[in-house]
């Protein structure tokens, strides 16, 4: 169900509310949780909710965006490392190794080039990297591995500042700590939706089976074809499909 839906559903239940408190003492359940002031309670509780779970989808979508403000630039920073890596002084083997990482950073194939060979079977071609290594996970840990190449060659030792070890350590940190805080923030609106959910939905004692039970003592005390029942009878309470 959208958020939509569920603000809706709470809309319907305050109007809900409102009504049966204008019935006054006729309204009189004597099922526990239906009275106006624990109707009133769970609507609270329900408002409160709904605000958390937008607060803490704010909260993720920030982290998300600025993850992408991190990560955006490592195709070029890495082509950039490659460049640089190229003209120093380093061994043939270290610069295809480098070389190979970059290319998964940058969610290259192996062989962006190769052409299937019609002679040899298919299952018998060689292997691509996986678009799954552009996984922002993987991503790091490739960018980790490609600077403990560069730390380990003595013959790299570029001028500009945003090439140097020391610089690209500082931004894998940074790249980490955004990692974590998109984990960490959908973790948390996950939660905050379970805690809403069980609010709305719960079978016992959620606000769409207490409306749906108000709806159907008004209907009893005032009668089907009764104006009261006419009232918030239209009033509509949705449940997510399954």
């Amino acid at each position: 169900m959208s958020e939509v839906g569920h603000a809706k559903n709470t809309a319907n239940f305050e109007t809900l509310i409102s009504f049966v408190t204008s019935y006054g003492a006729t309204y009189n359940p004597s099922k526990p949780g239906l009275d106006v002031a624990k109707l009133s309670a769970l609507l609270a509780q329900t408002l409160a909710s709904l605000t958390d779970t937008n607060d803490k989808r704010s909260v993720s979508t920030d982290s998300i965006n600025q993850r992408e403000l991190v990560f955006e630039p490592l195709s070029k920073l890495t082509t950039r490392i490659g460049n640089a890596l190229s003209v120093s002084v380093v061994d043939s083997l270290i610069a295809e190794d480098a070389k190979s990482i970059i290319n998964k950073i940058q969610g290259k194939r192996a062989s962006p080039n190769a052409t299937p060979d019609p002679t040899i079977p298919v299952a018998d071609q060689p292997k691509t990297v996986s678009s799954s290594q552009m996984s922002y996970d993987q991503r790091v840990e490739s960018f980790d591995r490609l600077i403990k190449v560069l730390e380990g060659q003595s013959g790299y030792v570029p001028n500009e500042n945003e090439l140097k070890t020391v610089t690209l350590n500082t931004k894998l940190t940074d790249m980490r700590a955004k990692n974590t805080a998109v984990v960490n923030s959908g973790v948390d609106l996950s939660n905050s939706r379970l805690s809403r959910n069980a609010l709305l939905y719960a079978d016992d004692k959620g606000l769409v089976k207490t409306a749906q039970d108000v709806k159907k003592y008004v209907k009893s005390v005032f009668g089907a074809t009764s104006p009261q029942f006419k009232q918030i009878s239209g009033l509509k309470f949705t449940t997510p499909k399954s």
